[in-house]
């Protein structure tokens, strides 16, 4: 198997550059950084059941998080998303997202959550400088929310929902996971239940990450373009070219309505020829590609030069020499990647 990581040591870009440009042309301006593999929930197309995590002496403090964030706006990235796991079961996150949110040169910084916790955080999240949320919800069913989720309460995400709504975030974005002959015939009420509260919603191809034990991807499979032409039977949607930040989803707007609906389709259509991002993994890989194992050890690199900005800085910049020109993902036999969603930066 080919050793796909990259040695600080190789570095041999300008230290001045401050743009990250990969071997293709593609300017990567966005960062996904996981704070925790934990959740209070176990959804069934994110985890096994029986999950073994991250040792925590494994996992980046949120002090070389902050260090490493800082690194890449110096960089040019002008985007993070915090996820996880669940990122707000992070002890003391808070923390973390005051210091990015004041961070000079990034516009935007975003959280990706089940909602399980933002009755507790919404005000708060708003108030630390997090401008728009991604809050997951895959049923409006309570036995079945519960089913997908194995621990997941409905009520007190719908809540959290509410809390969020009023805490005056700037956009917020339902993400939706359809499982053929499990949740896929709930696709127009969730539709309606964004459009109602004027949120946007994103519906997503399961991602063959990790081994969850649950079902079939591939007899659970449900393409964006199966959904989207079962959609335009009940409602308009109008090519738009708003996108939200630079992510892989193709919008299109409800009709009379503020609501915008996205599809992500790793599988029925590759995003990768305009990818923007990378990843940082809970125990601090820089993943330079969701779909491949291309990565860049970063931990070591904090943790053996302390203080030392500019190496961090030289070893992301050299990571650029090894990022992929896409994925490979497959429906069929074992996942291409071992590594469950909830350990990948969401």
């Amino acid at each position: 198997m080919p050793d796909n990581t990259f040695s600080a040591a190789e570095d041999s870009l300008s230290p001045g550059d401050t743009q990250l440009i990969d071997g293709f042309g593609r300017q990567v301006t966005y960062v996904r950084i996981s704070v925790t593999d934990r959740c209070d929930f176990r959804c069934v197309y994110c985890m096994s059941e029986d999950m073994r995590f991250v040792p925590r002496a494994k996992v980046l403090t949120l002090e070389e998080i902050a260090e490493l964030a800082h690194a890449f706006v110096e960089l040019g990235v002008t985007k993070i998303r915090i996820t996880g796991g669940e990122p707000l079961v992070r002890r003391n996150v808070m923390w973390l997202l005051e210091q990015l949110g004041r961070a000079n040169g990034l516009h935007e910084l975003t959280l990706t959550t089940n909602g399980s916790q933002l009755v507790k955080f919404a005000d708060r999240l708003r108030d630390a400088g997090v401008s728009r949320l991604n809050i997951s919800l895959d049923s409006l069913k309570s036995d079945r929310f519960r089913q997908l989720t194995r621990t997941g309460d409905l009520e007190t995400v719908l809540k959290g929902i509410q809390a969020a709504r009023e805490a005056g975030f700037n956009r917020i974005r339902i993400n939706s996971v359809l499982l053929r002959n499990r949740n896929h015939d709930e696709a127009l009420d969730l539709v309606r239940f964004a459009i109602e509260r004027s949120l946007d919603i994103a519906f997503i191809e399961e991602m063959p990450l990790g081994d969850i034990g649950d079902h079939s991807r591939a007899d659970a499979y449900l393409s964006s373009d199966e959904l989207k032409a079962e959609l335009e039977k009940h409602v308009a949607l109008l090519d738009t070219t708003e996108q939200s930040g630079g992510g892989p989803a193709r919008y299109f707007r409800v009709a009379d309505t503020d609501t915008k609906i996205g599809f992500i389709s790793p599988h029925s259509h590759n995003f990768c020829a305009s990818c923007n991002r990378v990843r940082l993994t809970t125990e601090g890989r820089l993943l330079l590609c969701l779909g491949q194992e291309h990565s860049v050890d970063l931990r070591q690199v904090i943790r053996s030069q302390p203080g030392n900005r500019e190496s961090l800085k030289q070893a992301i910049r050299a990571s650029m020499a090894i990022k992929p020109k896409g994925h490979d993902f497959s429906l069929t036999g074992q996942p291409v990647i071992l590594r469950h969603m909830s350990a990948t930066g969401g």
